[in-house]
Order: C-alpha cells, then structure tokens, then sequence
C-alpha cells in the first residue's frame, strides 16, 4: 500500500501558527503530494495563514469559524465549486475557557462546559457532515485527542471531559460512514508546547513527566503526529476506522 498523497485534496482546520500540530500535518500532507488547504479562524490569524502557506506550494487558505454553520457552509461550497472532491479532513481544534483549566474541576462552569463541548467536540460532527458529499471516491477524516480523556491530568480539567467525548464521537462517525468508505480516526498526541497547550498549567512539569516515563525516554515531536496523519489519510491506513492512535512515545502504556 502507498502513502501517497498525489492527486489528492485535504484540508485541515486549526492552525494557529507554525507550532500547532494542524501545522505538522499540513506539512506532511504536502509532502505527501496532497493539495493542502488550511482554514483559519478570524482575521486576527489571516494573516499568519496566508504566510504560512508560502510554504506549501499550491495551497489555499479560506476563514472558517466552525462555530459558525453559515461560515461552514460557505466553505465548503466554494471548495465544491473550486475543486469538486475531497479526500481528507483533519480536525484539529480545541478550546475551553482559561478560568476552566485553573480551578478545581467541581468549580467547572456550565457556559465553560457548554463552550469546551461545542467547540472541540460537535464541530467535528458539522464539519464531518459538510464534507461527506464532496467525499464521493470514499476518504479519512481525523481528529487530534490526548490522554487526559482516559486518565486525570491536573489541570486538564473540563477539556479532559471533551476529549472523552471526542473519542466517543470518532466511533460513532466511523460507524455512520463506513458504508461510504470514509474513515475517521483519532491521533492522541503526547504533549506539544503548542500556543494551545500553554493554556494549561504545569506544562513543562507534565512534558518533564512524559519524557521520563516514557519507554522511549523523550516527548513526542509533531512532525511525529503529522506522519502518522500521512498513514491515516493514506491508502496504507485503508483499513483502520474507528481507532485512537497513540503517538506518545509510548507513555499511554505504563501503569506509573
């Protein structure tokens, strides 16, 4: 099986700057041959994603808020009318306010619950939905989780909660598509000093952690996770569905 990319369209929502993991993957889709499309947020981050995709030759970069549902849908009908197919969408957002991930979780807020559940889990369903029609040849659709949806992480708090939910929602989204050959997977990353990463606490304390225990004795780096974004989205993952990866150097395997 190949891990070429050529001849066809991924896009991937979440990049934030040349840190993020979405960043990783989208360099790695190109690399792949794939023709690469990154959204961004507002117009606070145009500009950074128009100059990042300096890098990727033949990308395109369009807003999308995927909070949105008009702004969705807008996106999608203009890449239909521009290219027709797409073959691989790569979900790559999270948040949860910052007073969430500082206090106690019992002390969680219900509009804090409600924003980190709408913005890193149902947008993976209304992105998933606008993209199943252009996906006509079959395709992969992926998401990026973390431990802290299995395991507590101090600090991780309501996104720990999010994420379990997130998992939940690949299988779920596996199950419906598979009839149309679209897979969805999840990649759980180790973790990354990513701008969204540094919105929780004890971050250095928690990679140093990682790193030590760790049957690989280091933390994972995200070309790592855009690799292996390559494989999912690739015909070499065609028959995976439904899964969570785990790119973490193998922490997720020991007891303590």
């Amino acid at each position: 099986m190949s891990f070429s990319m050529e001849g066809r369209i991924a896009i991937v929502f979440g990049v934030a700057n040349k840190r993020s993991i979405a960043w990783g993957i989208a360099q790695g889709l190109h690399a792949a041959g794939a023709k690469v499309i990154i959204t961004y947020q507002n117009e606070r981050l145009e500009l950074e994603a128009k100059d990042l995709i300096h890098a990727l030759p033949g990308a395109e970069a369009y807003r999308c808020d995927v909070t949105n549902e008009a702004e969705v849908a807008g996106l999608f009908a203009e890449l239909k009318s521009r290219h027709g197919k797409l073959h691989t969408l790569v979900h790559s957002v999270a948040y949860a306010p910052a007073e969430e991930l500082k206090n106690d979780f019992v002390n969680t807020s219900r509009e804090g619950f409600r924003t980190a559940l709408d913005i890193s889990v149902y947008s993976l369903i209304v992105l998933s939905r606008a993209a199943v029609p252009m996906m006509e040849d079959g395709g992969s659709i992926m998401t990026l989780t973390y431990y802290g949806a299995e395991k507590v992480v101090p600090n991780y708090n309501v996104m720990g909660v999010a994420k379990a939910a997130l998992e939940c929602t690949v299988r779920y989204l596996a199950n419906d598509l598979g009839r149309k050959n679209i897979r969805v997977n999840a990649i759980s990353a180790g973790p990354i000093k990513t701008l969204a990463a540094r919105g929780i606490s004890g971050l250095s304390e928690m990679m140093k952690a990682h790193a030590e225990r760790a049957p690989l004795k280091r933390n994972v780096e995200v070309s790592e996770v855009g690799s292996t974004a390559v494989f999912l989205a690739s015909d070499a993952g065609s028959g995976i569905t439904g899964e969570v990866m785990y790119v973490d150097c193998g922490y997720n395997i020991m007891g303590f």
